[in-house]
């Protein structure tokens, strides 16, 4: 679907697009992703640092920071063929780890981190906890300040990409309100990171236990910026996310067809039987349908009230054409396609891992409906 004069899709995405397609493609084809499934980091280091030349760190940040000084927006396609080829590495958790310090941080905090993740240090975010909350204002970890030191306890989950990470920005209660802290990787004992087993492969998730962690004051972000910086990373979040299931629909659309048109049954491609040949278009369909509201979300994302309707009905609508397109993928492949060796094994299990973060298909159509009616 050619979005280009569409929606407000815009020259710099149209060319970022171009760019995104060939790199991801000929960086991350499917037998180097299930080859880096059982590699501990996970990703390409050599890949990353190739992000970094391209200047796709700095691309939401502004140009006084060393970024490009465009928007998220610009952020959506690159992500898109990220999902589209199931990269891997630390570019979502370094961008919005950039986008906390962008709204939330000081000046000083600003100055000298910014420039260093538009550069291609990697760093992550710590706002997920065990029970599960999507409100991120819900906050069980604590900080106690004594002085010029915050000691912190309390354990984070579904940490991503914690060991490449120079910089975490976790949340925590402070004085019976939430706050934002940026730690360094040297405060973080080894001990304190736990890998989680997860749904996803491709993922390297950890378990951060913040007890006993001790950092300066100066740690803190803004601590009046903390509810504007929550809900942006938050809309961030999601808007980031839908990119990425909506590369992951069409990858799994493609991979689909080619099957369909390839394998017989009774003398005919089994893609003749309208059994098969209906469901695929519904799926098509769905991808068509989502990547629109994704880059309508990306157009409206930073207006007040419209950015935030966009952006929810882009996770839904998202999360729903992926989980689809990826049954039907498997369930079109027959007994091999309940196989780890198929590789709709691989979409599905991420679909299942985007929707279940910051808010499922169903939390966002309730939050649809309060801002909605």
């Amino acid at each position: 679907m050619d979005l280009r004069g569409a929606l407000g899709f815009s020259e710099e995405q149209a060319d970022l697009l171009e760019v995104a397609v060939n790199f991801c493609r000929d960086k991350s084809p499917v037998d180097k992703v299930r080859f880096l499934l059982t590699d501990e980091l996970g990703y390409d280091p050599a890949v990353w640092s190739e992000i970094a030349e391209l200047g796709w760190l700095g691309i939401a940040i502004p140009e006084e920071f060393g970024g490009v000084g465009l928007g998220l927006a610009e952020v959506v396609p690159v992500v898109e063929q990220m999902g589209r080829n199931l990269m891997a590495g630390p570019f979502v958790s370094t961008t919005l780890a950039a986008q906390a310090i962008l709204i939330g941080g000081t000046d000083e905090q600003k100055a000298d981190l910014l420039p260093t993740l538009a550069a291609g240090t990697a760093a992550t975010l710590a706002l997920s906890e065990n029970h599960a909350d999507w409100d991120l204002s819900h906050i069980a970890c604590t900080a106690q300040k004594d002085g010029d030191t915050l000691t912190l306890a309390g354990t984070k989950t579904f940490v991503t990409e914690v060991p490449s990470a120079e910089w975490v920005v976790v949340s925590v209660e402070l004085d019976g309100a939430p706050a934002l802290a940026v730690l360094n990787k040297s405060a973080i004992p080894e001990t304190a990171t736990r890998r989680e087993t997860v749904i996803d492969e491709t993922r390297r998730s950890y378990q951060l236990c913040l007890d006993g962690v001790s950092v300066p004051a100066a740690a803190l972000l803004d601590t009046g910026k903390v509810s504007e910086t929550l809900s942006h990373l938050h809309l961030a979040s999601n808007l980031l996310l839908s990119a990425e299931m909506c590369g992951g629909t069409a990858s799994v659309i493609d991979y689909t067809v080619d099957y369909l048109q390839t394998r017989k049954q009774f003398g005919k491609t089994i893609g003749s039987y309208q059994a098969l040949k209906h469901p695929i278009v519904d799926a098509h369909v769905g991808y068509e349908k989502a990547r629109s509201h994704l880059y309508s979300a990306a157009h409206t994302f930073t207006q007040q009230g419209e950015g935030e309707i966009a952006t929810r009905m882009a996770k839904s609508t998202a999360s729903e054409a992926f989980a689809f397109a990826a049954d039907r993928a498997i369930q079109f492949h027959g007994g091999f396609g309940f196989t780890y060796d198929c590789d709709a094994q691989l979409y599905r299990r991420r679909a299942i891992w985007c929707d279940a973060m910051q808010g499922d298909g169903a939390y966002h159509r309730k939050k649809l409906a309060d801002l909605l009616l």
